[in-house]
């Protein structure tokens, strides 16, 4: 059975969504406020975190980002009534896997969550290299001349999917579509920021890229 952590203040809406998650067949725990929540995902191994933006004592942004610095990759989908431009893209470029605003219906919600589950569990490669940066996409670990390197979930999702599409070439269009889904507000700006992330964790000269070369007017492409 799947656990799933609910970090959310209002209680009508985190007991709504435990019943709700429970009745599907999920095994739930809860948290009212960040700091509960990041001691819980310090604490316990969870399949998935539904995290709130607004929460007391510490924000939803700062839990994701503290997770993904000490090396969680449990996925993380974020709730918020917000629907502003720049919330969406801060959380996803933090670490978040998905983004949802509320109010939403309970079968979105369902759905977000049995694609990303679905993501991770898809990933069966064996261990990869790309440049210096060895990668193992069963574990979500990677290394660089013998030294961990952090990798966001988004990040590895990027570069799973760029491998899989290794020597050819990948549009903005493409990668947005196949990573975040049609749904989910981001833009060429987000994508670009993330390859150069990649780049300073693959090249050896981030400002001359030879594994992930930018294809002007299309987006991307992996050599091999």
């Amino acid at each position: 059975m799947k656990k799933v952590l609910i970090v959310e203040d209002e209680e009508s809406m985190r007991l709504g969504l435990g019943d709700n998650l429970k009745f599907d067949g999920y095994n739930v725990d809860f948290a009212e406020d960040g700091e509960k929540g990041l001691n819980k995902i310090r604490e316990n191994k969870y399949n998935l975190i539904l995290l709130d933006i607004m929460l007391p004592k510490i924000s939803g942004f700062e839990v994701c980002k503290t997770i993904r610095k000490e090396g969680v990759k449990t996925p993380v989908i974020m709730l918020t009534a917000k629907g502003e431009e720049i919330d969406k893209v801060l959380g996803l470029e933090i670490g978040a896997d998905d983004y949802i605003t509320k109010p939403f219906s309970l079968r979105e919600l369902l759905a977000r969550i049995n694609a990303v589950l679905r993501r991770v569990e898809n990933d069966s490669e064996e261990q990869i290299k790309i440049g210096k940066l060895e990668v193992d996409f069963n574990s979500y670990t990677a290394t660089k001349n013998g030294n961990n390197v952090s990798l966001s979930s988004k990040e590895f999702d990027i570069l799973h999917y760029l491998w899989n599409k290794k020597n050819k070439n990948v549009s903005r269009d493409e990668l947005l579509s196949n990573i975040w889904g049609n749904d989910v507000y981001t833009t060429s700006r987000t994508i670009d920021n993330f390859i150069l992330k990649l780049r300073q964790k693959i090249e050896d000269n981030p400002n001359d890229p030879k594994k992930i070369i930018t294809i002007h007017g299309i987006g991307y492409k992996l050599l091999t």
